[in-house]
């Protein structure tokens, strides 16, 4: 089988990643698989670095309406005739789809798409076309799957697939010394957070919980690893409370799985998260976790069993389990066991592209009876 993926962003972020083991792990089991990718962005950049001999194919979406682009994939699609095409964000469900209607009926392979954010679909008269367009969507969580079906997309056209982590890459990451590269004092407990500087993120209330927890144990420091746009306001907001010595913003770091595991204690603030890799990268590093009951994170993270869960935009209850955690070593390190055990049971990356892979086979064979069934039918 041949699967075309489409990824449009130019940032490097968990869904990239996402596309990025897909692909590897299709090709590892035989399939052949392509990627459709932004020219100057990260994806395409690594995905030529680390794939030889990848049907890397350069597109540049400047929009959802981008008929250049969708013109160059429709011309990519009567090239290649892939049996499948993925689409792994939003603009990309654009893109493919308005290429299939160029393309026309006959190369109209059946359209996958990935949804990671738990959040409505647009209701506009072309964002609802689009998804209309898709046979089948892999949801990265439940919580993702139960707000599609809300939004009127059939249940069986819904399943439920994990994101998967390279468990490899944890296992041989090796540890840092976050005191000496960050010039923490000795003995001091670290918390850390992983994740784009983004308002859905919550990096605020992570900052406001560490004023409180700093307040109650003064040598608590805290790291927060990632670049974007909120990297500003959260510099002024540590001045304001303070905590210049106690939070530190370490920007984008490429041994970020290093950071992860020389941490005490991960803490996730999201307001919004279709699943969070970054979580299951810390649980598979034995991480305990303290997280917030956005979207998906309920189902990686058991709370009282591998962390503890709190309400979103809310500093206080963070700030509590934060501390809970931080004088109770022992609770800390079984949370720790327990959550690298269920992230080793329930999210390796090798799981998540074996149910891809069943998907793409169930949706083809899907789609072939469709197509025999309408060439039976009288003109």
């Amino acid at each position: 089988m041949f699967s075309i993926h489409v990824d449009t962003a130019q940032s490097w972020r968990g869904g990239q990643n996402q596309v990025l083991l897909t692909v590897l792990g299709l090709r590892k089991r035989g399939y052949r698989a392509g990627l459709v990718a932004h020219p100057r962005g990260d994806l395409f950049r690594q995905a030529s670095e680390q794939v030889p001999g990848l049907d890397l194919f350069p597109v540049a979406a400047r929009s959802d309406i981008d008929l250049f682009a969708a013109w160059q994939f429709s011309q990519l699609l009567r090239r290649s005739k892939p049996d499948l095409i993925h689409a792994h964000d939003a603009r990309a469900v654009a893109i493919a789809s308005i290429g299939r209607f160029i393309a026309g009926r006959t190369l109209t392979p059946p359209l996958v798409v990935s949804r990671r954010v738990d959040f409505s679909i647009g209701q506009n008269v072309f964002s609802r076309w689009k998804y209309q367009q898709a046979l089948h969507f892999l949801c990265a969580s439940s919580a993702i799957q139960n707000i599609l079906v809300s939004d009127g997309i059939p249940d069986n056209q819904t399943s439920v697939v994990y994101e998967g982590i390279s468990l490899e890459r944890i296992e041989h990451a090796p540890p840092l010394d976050l005191h000496k590269e960050f010039r923490l004092p000795q003995g001091a407990p670290v918390v850390g957070n992983i994740a784009a500087l983004a308002p859905h993120k919550g990096q605020k209330y992570l900052v406001d919980a560490a004023a409180l927890v700093v307040r109650a144990m003064p040598e608590v420091r805290f790291l927060i690893i990632g670049s974007g746009e909120l990297e500003g306001a959260l510099t002024r907001q540590i001045r304001e409370l303070n905590l210049g010595k106690h939070v530190v913003l370490t920007g984008f770091r490429a041994d970020v799985l290093s950071v992860l595991k020389s941490l005490d204690i991960f803490a996730m603030s999201s307001v919004t998260e279709g699943l969070g890799t970054s979580i299951l990268d810390a649980m598979a590093a034995g991480r305990a976790v303290v997280g917030t009951r956005a979207g998906g994170i309920p189902e990686a993270v058991l709370d009282g069993e591998t962390g503890l869960l709190v309400p979103t935009k809310d500093e206080n209850s963070l700030a509590d389990a934060l501390l809970t955690l931080l004088r109770n070593p022992s609770k800390r390190h079984a949370f720790g066991s327990a959550g690298q055990e269920r992230a080793y049971a329930l999210f390796s990356a090798e799981r998540m592209v074996d149910e891809t892979a069943a998907t793409y086979h169930a949706q083809v064979d899907t789609n072939s009876e469709a197509d025999n069934e309408l060439s039976r039918k009288p003109h």
